[in-house]
């Protein structure tokens, strides 16, 4: 009976999770091209047909229709139902590891705003402010919620989102800043500060800092593997916004035994 639970559970979340991963398709297309998020309701990027109920049904539908449009067959994107498929994993993955918790709801929030900010950032080069404000906002709330009936524990709960805020956008700001100087050239976006600042405000500055390095990490691996394939020169620019939020990723679920394989590595007497 449990093991049925179990799995009728983990159907819903990837279910849910699937249909927020819709709706972050809505938001990467439309954040940027300052559309509205409600109005028109999803059609055909091409014909612009309605999408009927079924059409609509996040992973099956594309699969239903074969990845084209069934009004002008024009071909959809396989990237929706990765994203919709992608933004499921993310939220089993957070259910597995923070279960029948008020964090779960929290933490299932910044997975959609790193999933859509790295996908826009993709896209368009840019992060908006829209969403690394709004995020931000949500990550401060969601410490000030952490401390659940115990209101004492609001203020240094704050205090520790605040702090990874701040430290978030001085911290990228000097990278960017010195980068700058150093290549001649811009080195970050100017809404990588701000993207810092987010996963800040829901991770505290030690995981920052843990997120920081991964995504640099990341990205320079990711480009000097691309300079050695000959896909990319070695002043051409790399959003960062996707290694930063893959960074944030991998520390919200690893990031404690991270730190802890680190200190016991480096400083066993401690």
């Amino acid at each position: 009976m449990e093991t049925l639970v179990n799995v009728i559970v983990t159907l819903f979340v990837f279910a849910f999770g699937a249909a927020i991963g819709s709706f972050l398709n809505v938001v990467i297309y439309r954040i940027p091209a300052g559309l509205s998020l409600i109005h028109p309701p999803s059609r055909c990027p091409k014909c612009s047909h309605k999408l009927g109920s079924r059409e609509n049904v996040p992973i099956l539908g594309w699969l239903w229709l074969r990845g084209r449009c069934r009004w002008c067959r024009s071909p959809i994107s396989i990237r929706y139902p990765l994203v919709e498929a992608a933004t499921a994993l993310l939220f089993g993955l957070v259910f597995w590891k923070f279960g029948f918790e008020l964090s779960t709801l929290g933490y299932w929030a910044f997975c959609s705003w790193l999933l859509a900010l790295s996908l826009i950032d993709v896209d368009t080069m840019t992060l908006p402010n829209a969403l690394t404000q709004s995020g931000l906002v949500l990550g401060l709330v969601f410490q000030g919620t952490r401390g659940g009936s115990d209101f004492s524990q609001i203020p240094h709960n704050l205090m520790f989102g605040i702090v990874g805020a701040v430290l978030g956008i001085w911290l990228f700001e000097i990278i960017r800043w010195v980068g700058t100087l150093v290549f001649g050239q811009e080195a970050m976006g100017g809404g990588d500060p701000k993207l810092a600042a987010m996963i800040g405000a829901w991770l505290g500055w030690k995981y920052l800092l843990l997120t920081g390095f991964l995504a640099c990490a990341l990205g320079t691996a990711f480009g000097v593997v691309a300079i050695l394939l000959t896909q990319m020169g070695r002043r051409h620019p790399i959003r960062f916004g996707p290694f930063l939020g893959l960074g944030a990723a991998l520390t919200l679920f690893w990031g404690e035994k991270m730190i802890s394989t680190y200190m016991k590595f480096f400083f066993p007497l401690y």
